[in-house]
Parts: C-alpha cells; sequence; structure tokens
C-alpha cells in the first residue's frame, strides 16, 4: 500500500498479506473443525492452530512502518497523521459497525456507539457475532495510533533506549495485571496492556533497521529463516502449553507472550527486508496487491466463512482433519481475495484518495 509519507517498501505489503493468512487459516481450521478449542496434538502446526499470531504482525507492522516514516521523513504533524489514519481504517470499521448494530438491533443501547472507539472493551457489538468478530483489534490499532506521534518524537529525541524503558514500564503492568484480573490470558490478548508493546517492538526494529541496513541486508538471508524457525516454534509451545483457548483463564505464560511474539516477528521483518527475496514479477505483483487489499481481506473474511459454511456447508473430502481444513483454506481463499479487492476499490480506496501529507519533509512517490 503506497503512501504520500515514504517511499512505498513492497516487503511490508508481502508481511502484511502473511498476517491475514495466518489469521484467515486460523479461523478456517477453528470455524470449520477446531471449534475454537486447544489443539496440542497438532503443535506443529501451531502458525494455523493458533495463528491470531497474526495479529501480532499486524501491529508489529504498524509500529515498524509509522517509526520508518518518522525517522526518514521528519517530525510528524499530529492533526495531519490521526485524519490521515481515520481516513485508513473507520470507513470500513464504521461498515462493519453497523452490520453488527443491525445484526443485533434488539440489544442495541444508544450508549454503544461508544464502540465505535473501544470495539475490543465490554459488551461490543462487533463481537456478538463471528462475522464482525475480527473488529476488535481496530480500536487497539487506533489507540496507538493517538500516541504515536509523541512517541515517534520522544524516539528521534532519545533514540532506541527510550522504547526499551518504555516496554520495561509496560512488563510491571502486565505483572500487575496477571494479579488483579480475573480472565488475564483474554485481557492480554485482547486489549492494549496486551498488545501495546508489540507497536513498540515494531518502532524498535525501525530503529535498527535504519542504523543498520547494511548489516541486515549482508545477513538477511540466514536472519530471515531464523526468525521463521523461531515463529514456528513460538507458537508449536504455545499450542501445546499455553493456548489461548484453555480454560484456564489465568496462565502466567502470557505476561509474557506478547512481547515473545512482538521479538519474533520483529525478527522475520529485519530478516525479509534484508533478505530482499527476488520473487518473479507476477508473484511480486500478486504479494504486493494482497498486501493492499489486507485490511479488507481480515475485516470481510469471517463474514465470508460464515456464509460458505451455512449456507453451503463445510467441505470434507479426505479422512484426515489437516487434509479437510487445507481443502476448504485454498478453496475459499481466491473468494476471499476477490471480496477483499472489491472491497478495497469500493470503500476504502475512495477515502484513501483523500489522504495527504504528514510529515515536515514528506516524500511522494
Amino acid at each position: 500500500m503506497k503512501s504520500q509519507n515514504i517511499a512505498h517498501i513492497p516487503a511490508l505489503d508481502h508481511l502484511r498479506l502473511l498476517a491475514a493468512l495466518l489469521v484467515f487459516a486460523f479461523h478456517v481450521f477453528h470455524f470449520y473443525f477446531g471449534q475454537w478449542q486447544p489443539a496440542p496434538y497438532a503443535a506443529g502446526l501451531g502458525l494455523v492452530v493458533e495463528g491470531h499470531t497474526g495479529v501480532a504482525l499486524f501491529f508489529v507492522l504498524s509500529g515498524f512502518l509509522f517509526m520508518s516514516i518518522a525517522l526518514q521523513g521528519g517530525e510528524i504533524r499530529y492533526a495531519g497523521f490521526v485524519r490521515n489514519r481515520f481516513l485508513r481504517i473507520f470507513p470500513l470499521f464504521v461498515f462493519f459497525f453497523y452490520i453488527a448494530i443491525s445484526v443485533g438491533r434488539d440489544e442495541f443501547r444508544a450508549a454503544d456507539v461508544l464502540y465505535l472507539f473501544f470495539s475490543n472493551i465490554g459488551l461490543a457489538p462487533t463481537s456478538n457475532s463471528f462475522i464482525t468478530g475480527a473488529a476488535w483489534t481496530i480500536s487497539v490499532e487506533f489507540t496507538f495510533y493517538l500516541v504515536f506521534p509523541f512517541l515517534a518524537r520522544f524516539v528521534r529525541e532519545e533514540g532506541l533506549g527510550y522504547l526499551l524503558r518504555l516496554i520495561g514500564l509496560m512488563l510491571l503492568v502486565k505483572l500487575a495485571a496477571y494479579g488483579v484480573s480475573q480472565r488475564p490470558t483474554h485481557m492480554f490478548y485482547s486489549t492494549l496492556v496486551g498488545r501495546f508493546d508489540q507497536f513498540l517492538w515494531g518502532m524498535a526494529a525501525a530503529v535498527l533497521w535504519a542504523q543498520h541496513r547494511e548489516w541486515f541486508e549482508r545477513q538477511g538471508r540466514w536472519v530471515l529463516p531464523l526468525g521463521l524457525v523461531l515463529a514456528w516454534a513460538a507458537t508449536a509451545w504455545l499450542a501445546r502449553y499455553a493456548s489461548h483457548f484453555k480454560p484456564e483463564p489465568r496462565q502466567a505464560a502470557w505476561v509474557v507472550w506478547g512481547t515473545v511474539e512482538a521479538l519474533v516477528w520483529s525478527v522475520v521483518v529485519l530478516g525479509y527486508l534484508g533478505a530482499r527475496v527476488r520473487w518473479p514479477a507476477p508473484v511480486a505483483r500478486a504479494l504486493s496487491l494482497g498486501g493492499t487489499w489486507s485490511y479488507s481481506f481480515y475485516l470481510w473474511h469471517g463474514l465470508l466463512l460464515y456464509v460458505a459454511q451455512r449456507y453451503l456447508g463445510v467441505w470434507t473430502p479426505f479422512g484426515s482433519v489437516a487434509l479437510n481444513a487445507l481443502a476448504n483454506f485454498a478453496l475459499l481463499l481466491p473468494l476471499a481475495l476477490g471480496l477483499a479487492a472489491l472491497s478495497y476499490a469500493t470503500i476504502e480506496q475512495p477515502f484513501l484518495r483523500l489522504r495527504g501529507g504528514y510529515v515536515n519533509a514528506a516524500r511522494t512517490e
């Protein structure tokens, strides 16, 4: 997705598509087969059965991109930044919010309008149905946007140490929150308390990239596979020992899980950028388009999965759950991408054309 504030980085589009595909595979498996239960028997497929980790990758990428803009472009103008972010995410989010309150019209309360800004707290209308359930991440992301210009300024003034201090403070907050929350695992999973450091680690990765780009470009061919192996190992461990779906509401591992996810995905981001993977031109274009459509893909895919299951049933040509899940993934992926492309052109793109520059020395492609 192109920006008016930094030169286009196609690799970030590729990684956005990866994040969306992880969430899609996660939902295909659990909505059709896994029934939102722990799957320790499939720990080797942790990137699928715990594919919610794609959300962490999205957050790391957000921190990385916006910190890169701040480092390359100059001081961020607050009003312009927030306006751009509003135009980027709210039109499609409001569309889904109105789906949610229409479906649940009999339970609607006037105060529910406030969930436009806190879609992941309390009994948010979007969380009452799988077709709109993915929207919980939007308010987490937008709250980060509200503080990012200040964070970027402080990092420019003080360097990486500022981020590390803030991450340390958030660890203390997590320890305290774990003690007082009745359901800390879900709280860490779904709120800014559990997710804020993922944006911060993405910002830290951007600082490292800016300072040591040449090193990462020399070493990217081993940094990337290292990051991918770490992502596989971490999610395999999570699936085996600390799944989000375990009935125990208090899992101590989740105090640090968000940071582990963010560190692993930061390694993948730095490795992929450094490796400068040369895809064939048609593949590169397809990956970039998928990344451009990733937000629409993310919000629409639950609705598509529900409609397919409700009206067509689940395709089970094999005797293996894993193979059946893969078959449904392969069958529905082109439909999900086509739907995302339609949504992007119809709902997102007209608003995106209204965006402008927000850095003092903005670069235009």
